[in-house]
């Protein structure tokens, strides 16, 4: 099979795409021909290992897994002979933040691993860009609670994360302002956004409306930016640890300290998340974006474009 790999940390131009044996499932395991992944931010952060404290997850020196990919839609082809709740032909998808090897033609993962049938009426490719951004979006709206008719602003609405938070808001009835480039204005408008500020004209933390959650997408604001746009009991979380992690820390003395609150997303498990989004696809209340299809053999393309902070939704690797 052909496979996308790294031996080191660093560019896209470290990866290689390299014939190597079909993986063997074993008793409690999966064999799994991938039909679709992505090229996402959890995947960059893998294959560059930035932040530096992906090291210590992935491999201090070098990385422990060479096969790179974190989310895969495939066919069951081979089931372990302990396996019960899948059998081949089956459809499926998964996610592993901490790599699943899924940029290839085949991956095995255990029964019992991060893997969910597709919903009858979902394409692998939609199965496939419905997962690591949608995942991270769950993360924000779960850590509140809203009321209807509040008012949420959402930075960076055309990425991945926040093109699922922004269809996953909808059902709350809030109010929302959502950020994005010039030619993504109507696209945001088409998923459901009250309002749209294009931040290539505006800058967004002038606004003169207060809100109650303000929302970065992307982590490309403070908090110190946003204080005159949240209201005073308003609350703030964003995707990134913030300039030297400041996020960590305003998570932890805000509650106790000033108006203005701060919540870091620490995920939760995608044993969680992932039924929550099969339902939201199966229902049609969220249809993720896909900006670009590639082949295998151009994965560090995607890799290049992903890293530049540009695309639309998401980046879809094509393997069948």
């Amino acid at each position: 099979m052909k496979a996308a790999i790294r031996t080191q940390y660093g560019t896209p131009d470290v990866i290689e795409i390299r014939e190597m044996p079909v993986p063997t499932p074993k008793a409690n395991q999966l064999l799994i021909k991938v039909h679709a992944t992505t090229v996402n931010r959890t995947d960059c952060a893998n294959l560059t290992a930035k932040p530096f404290i992906m090291r210590f997850l992935l491999g201090l020196f070098s990385p422990k897994k060479i096969r790179i990919g974190t989310d895969f839609a495939g066919e069951v082809v081979s089931v372990g002979e302990k396996v019960s709740s899948f059998t081949t032909g089956d459809r499926v998808f998964g996610f592993n933040d901490m790599g699943y090897e899924s940029q290839s033609e085949f991956l095995t993962v255990p029964e019992d691993g991060n893997v969910f049938p597709i919903p009858e009426n979902i394409s692998y490719t939609t199965a496939a860009a419905g997962l690591e951004g949608a995942h991270y979006a769950y993360t924000f709206i779960h850590k509140v609670k809203f009321t209807p008719g509040q008012h949420v602003l959402i930075n960076g609405a055309s990425g991945a994360i926040g093109s699922a938070l922004l269809q996953m808001l909808k059902p709350f009835e809030v109010k929302i302002t959502a950020t994005c480039n010039t030619k993504n204005l109507g696209l945001i408008r088409s998923l459901g956004a009250d309002k749209v500020v294009d931040y290539t004209q505006t800058d967004f933390t002038q606004d003169q409306v207060q809100y109650d959650y303000v929302f970065d997408a992307v982590g490309k604001s403070t908090l110190g930016k946003c204080k005159a746009i949240l209201k005073g009991n308003g609350t703030y979380i964003s995707s990134e640890l913030g300039p030297y992690s400041q996020n960590i820390f305003y998570a932890l003395f805000t509650p106790f300290i000033g108006k203005n609150k701060v919540i870091f997303p620490v995920p939760y498990p995608i044993k969680t998340t992932v039924p929550y989004i099969s339902e939201l696809l199966e229902k049609g209340i969220f249809k993720p974006i896909i900006d670009t299809e590639y082949q295998l053999e151009d994965i560090a393309k995607a890799y290049e474009f992903a890293l530049t902070g540009q695309k639309t939704g998401n980046l879809l690797i094509r393997l069948s």
